[in-house]
């Protein structure tokens, strides 16, 4: 399974189409569990109120979804997790963001993952992208009792690092081979994770401090040639 875009899809290339046609509202029973919450954020002089809610997919459109999964994965995502997928939806029924995640499978410790996160170009830096993770977090924790949750970022994605690592406190621990760098980064929900993960981040914190100076190394050799 490739999962190199699973990690925040921030930089627009997953949205290829209008994301509307891909989602439609909750049934009744759904709804009234998950009541949208609306909060207002400011772009600027511009007032944009937004709602986070739940939703499912009926007719998806591949264009509106990263390029790199199959769309019987969408839909066995969607089906068997549909507490997990949130989106962020403009007064009027347009769609601006979403989040998709899922719960890892016969893990020996539950977890979830963050399979997919997208925002809007015109929508972000309002805070969107961090409701979206937090109510996708929340979730996991209420109806799967998941004791943390991991994603994967690529390396360059600057600001989708500076997302999970500063705004969310997710922990580097490793790093994630699928034809490019990329981090494997995880948040604990308990005590008990927390400490199990803080062996491995701090080597890897090792591992990133060495790949720095190496970097500042080559400069400086560069820069004296």
């Amino acid at each position: 399974m490739h999962t190199r875009n699973a990690s925040c899809l921030e930089d627009g290339r997953a949205w290829k189409g209008d994301l509307n046609r891909a989602l439609f509202p909750l049934s009744p029973a759904l709804a009234a569990i998950h009541k949208p919450k609306s909060d207002l954020w400011r772009k600027g002089k511009q007032a944009i109120m937004v709602s986070i809610r739940n939703a499912t997919v009926q007719n998806s459109n591949l264009w509106c979804l990263p390029e790199n999964y199959q769309m019987k994965y969408y839909y066995y995502h969607i089906m068997t997790w549909p507490q997990l997928l949130y989106v962020a939806e403009e007064r009027g029924g347009k769609i601006v963001g979403y989040v998709l995640a899922k719960m890892e499978e016969e893990a020996s410790v539950p977890h979830g993952h963050i399979t997919s996160l997208a925002v809007l170009r015109t929508h972000r830096k309002c805070g969107i992208a961090t409701k979206l993770m937090k109510a996708a977090q929340r979730a996991m924790v209420e109806s799967f009792g998941a004791e943390y949750v991991s994603l994967h970022v690529r390396e360059g994605n600057v600001a989708a690092i500076h997302l999970y690592r500063l705004t969310l406190k997710y922990q580097y621990k490793g790093y994630y081979a699928d034809g490019e760098d990329a981090y494997d980064m995880r948040m604990p929900f308990t005590d008990k994770c927390n400490q199990a993960f803080s062996s491995q981040v701090n080597r890897f914190k090792k591992v990133l401090a060495e790949k720095d100076a190496a970097a500042a190394a080559a400069v400086a050799n560069a820069n004296s040639a």
